[in-house]
């Protein structure tokens, strides 16, 4: 059985799971796939530190063209945007196919690496960019290749869900609940990324790329993360039957592709709304086959792992069978006709006002509404001792430019005494 030479360019948390695999499962592999993966470098710039890994004698090196050099295979799992680009270069234009997780620089330089892998005519795969182990990269291009995309949703930041579930279940406040998840490891020191939803973007223009043929940057995406969100506004959605999630909403309404990411209230009885903690959930609805759901481990070491290395068997079988770039990397073929503004969306809107407690309030903000033709699903005012009230709101659907008008005209009034809140609804 003939070898495929792996190289992995980085040895953090998932170059030690992928090289863990290889070192134990090989043999397994090559009995269920045909294909015999050989871990032949690894390349870091710290070689001694301990990663629980055992590797063979001679697999380690700090030199990066080392490793390309001996591969047929090379995994990039450094990161960023712009060594980890040169390394993905170096290795394409070297004639190596290549697995990378790297979402980030898919999101913002896909185009340029998917032109370099078709020059040389070498494969570049990356399902381990979306959704950690979960295969839903895999069931875009191919499970689902019979069908007209008209909607994806996904819960696709281990973080924000994790930090939503406990303000749900423990009624506590972001900046709590976030502290913790930084001592346990699933926030980042710096958490931005995942909290201001750019983590979520990126996958959202990758999954949007390849439902509808066109590669899409990150800064398509419409962005607000959940670093402001109160946990009113979380307890008020489950009393109203709603869980509040970080969600990436990919559309195509009639040839207008909409894609954001925001806080969304998803009703209690909708899959999406029960999947908690770290875990990640997609939903997709396809015209043939409607609606499917795709869970599991967004992240973490061995289910990212785990989704490289499928991503190298199927690399190795196209090596052994002469069939390299028998799926290409990503195909272009426009499948709708433009991008949607966000004002042109169309949602059921969670509104919140703080004001004054005085007679006409609920009135005169009904009045406003109504004028900019939304309709109100429901009006409550939860009884309090003090001089100002609050005023919750579910609209039917309604257009963003409209809410964003009637708000700025409520915002300027005597009566309003903070800002607006307002979350978006999506309903299954």
């Amino acid at each position: 059985m003939k070898e495929i030479k792996v190289s992995i360019i980085g040895f953090g948390t998932v170059g030690a799971g992928v090289a863990d695999i290889l070192v134990k499962n090989a043999e397994l592999m090559a009995i269920r796939t045909g294909v015999k993966l050989k871990l032949e470098k690894i390349a870091d710039l710290d070689i001694v530190r301990d990663r629980g890994v055992k590797v063979p004698e001679g697999v380690l090196t700090t030199d990066c063209n080392q490793a390309i050099a001996a591969a047929d295979v090379v995994v990039e799992l450094i990161g960023g945007t712009t060594f980890a680009k040169k390394v993905i270069l170096d290795a394409l234009n070297a004639g190596k196919s290549v697995v990378t997780a790297n979402k980030a620089l898919l999101a913002h330089h896909g185009a340029e690496l998917f032109a370099a892998a078709e020059k040389n005519h070498v494969d570049l795969f990356y399902e381990a960019s979306v959704g950690g182990g979960i295969p839903i990269l895999k069931s875009l291009r191919e499970g689902l290749a019979a069908n007209r995309i008209g909607r994806i949703c996904g819960i696709l930041n281990g973080t924000c869900n994790y930090i939503l579930t406990r303000m749900e279940r423990e009624h506590a406040e972001f900046d709590a609940v976030l502290a913790d998840a930084q001592k346990l490891g699933y926030a980042e020191a710096n958490p931005s990324l995942d909290i201001d939803g750019f983590d979520t973007a990126h996958k959202t223009a990758i999954l949007a790329s390849l439902a509808y043929g066109q590669w899409f940057a990150a800064d398509d995406v419409h962005v607000e993360g959940i670093r402001d969100l109160d946990s009113r506004d979380i307890a008020n959605a489950d009393e109203l039957g709603y869980r509040v999630k970080l969600l990436g909403i990919i559309k195509n309404n009639n040839g207008a592709v909409e894609m954001r990411v925001h806080p969304t209230l998803v009703p209690k009885k909708a899959m999406l709304a029960n999947i908690s903690d770290v875990f990640n959930g997609v939903m997709v609805e396809g015209d043939m086959v409607g609606r499917t759901l795709f869970y599991g481990r967004g992240a973490g070491r061995a289910a990212t792992a785990s989704a490289v290395v499928a991503d190298l068997v199927d690399i190795g079988r196209n090596i052994l069978t002469g069939s390299v770039r028998r799926l290409p990397a990503f195909t272009e073929g426009k499948l709708f006709d433009r991008l949607a503004s966000m004002e042109e969306i169309v949602s059921r809107y969670y509104l919140r006002f703080t004001v004054s407690d005085e007679p006409g309030v609920v009135a005169s903000v009904s009045q406003i509404l109504a004028s900019h033709k939304i309709n109100l699903a429901s009006v409550i005012q939860p009884e309090n001792s003090t001089k100002c009230a609050e005023l919750v709101v579910l609209t039917h659907p309604a257009s963003e430019k409209s809410v964003t008008k009637a708000l700025d005209e409520i915002s300027v009034l005597p009566f309003n005494l903070s800002p607006v809140r307002k979350l978006r609804i999506e309903e299954f």
